[in-house]
């Protein structure tokens, strides 16, 4: 298993994710509900939609966990879950993908599972496991045991401060990421 830990100084790889201590509302559509009050849960099944002001996810399954405090963990699973939040901040559009994607309030933390794939900006996170320490603002990666075909081990893209990937939309003085001027 191969670990890799970035702060967040080294360029802001992604936006948290719901923001569960937020007043704005979390709205969910499904095929399917149940709601067990009694536990604190609510689990959806097919084609589920979940959003909260302009943060997206689409799962094949999410099941929301209540406390006294409100919504307290959230787990997506699908084929994979989808989590989409536009450009904020300064940074890049969030799109990232997992088989497992977990919110929790209580310590702060985003995990995608299994298949990760997080980009924004250009920026690119890649591993078996992701996890996303909001409070703290960093990132760990784990690749998962390696099968031969090198497909264990974590891969990041980080882009250079200023740039948003290689699009020349992005480029207003005509020169590629290098500094060198684009042909004509």
């Amino acid at each position: 298993m191969i670990v890799l830990a970035l702060t967040m100084t080294m360029g802001a790889p992604f936006a948290t994710a719901f923001d569960l201590e937020s007043d704005q509302p979390i709205r969910v559509n499904a095929d399917n509900a149940r709601l067990d009050e009694g536990q604190g849960i609510a689990t959806y099944t097919g084609s589920v939609e979940m959003s909260q002001g302009d943060a997206n996810l689409m799962a094949d399954k999410v099941v929301l966990h209540r406390d006294e405090n409100g919504v307290s963990r959230i787990e997506a699973t699908g084929t994979p879950a989808r989590y989409r939040q536009p450009a904020m901040e300064g940074q890049g559009e969030t799109d990232a993908r997992a088989l497992t994607i977990t919110w929790s309030a209580s310590d702060n933390r985003v995990t995608f599972r299994r298949e990760a794939v997080i980009e924004q900006g250009g920026n690119l996170f890649r591993g078996d496991v992701i996890h996303y320490d909001s409070a703290e603002r960093v990132v760990t990666a784990e690749g998962s045991a390696d099968q031969g075909d090198g497909s264990g081990r974590v891969e990041m893209v980080i882009q250079p401060r200023g740039n948003s990937g290689s699009n020349p939309d992005n480029n207003p003085n005509g020169q590629d990421t290098d500094g060198s001027s684009q042909g004509q």
